[in-house]
């Protein structure tokens, strides 16, 4: 199973993990066993020149490998950010706040995965909002009195 892994070539660089560490392809066992036309074209002597090019140009396909995975990543992440839905609240909206991101509710299986309704009261161009309980206190930033704690103890 590890051997089969190491030998695909993956969908981001076309490479596989094997040539990309090693600078060459690997021969799989089954090969050497059924006569395929990598084994049946086996020249020991050019394989000696052909092994040390490939290492020199090892480092060419590592970067090569890298700017495809970065072309990769960011097709991938503009595919998925383009369905994304922007929403703006306007001050007098009800939210409701991931409880996972605040921890303001205790944290669990049976616990609530949503906390709230907030009221907005003031909101912000680059997606801040200050909220305010239904009775009208205004809900604190846990985690930003914690960090002032540590700045100023």
């Amino acid at each position: 199973m590890l051997w089969s892994y190491r030998t695909t070539p993956r969908t981001a660089t076309q490479e596989t993990p094997f040539s990309l560490t090693y600078g060459s392809e690997a021969v799989v066992p089954a090969e050497f066993l059924t006569s395929s036309p990598r084994i049946a074209a086996f020249a020991a002597e050019a394989n000696e020149d052909e092994r040390r090019t490939d290492l020199d140009l090892v480092e060419e396909k590592r970067n090569t490998a890298a700017a495809q995975m970065a072309s990769y990543k960011k097709t991938l992440g503009s595919y998925y950010n383009s369905r994304v839905k922007n929403l703006r609240f306007i001050p007098g909206d009800l939210i409701l706040r991931k409880n996972s991101v605040s921890r303001a509710e205790p944290h669990g299986k049976l616990a609530p995965n949503w906390e709230g309704p907030y009221r907005v009261v003031e909101a912000s161009q680059h997606g801040y909002y200050k909220l305010v309980y239904r009775g009208g206190a205004l809900v604190p930033r846990i985690w930003h009195a914690e960090k002032l704690k540590l700045y100023f103890s």
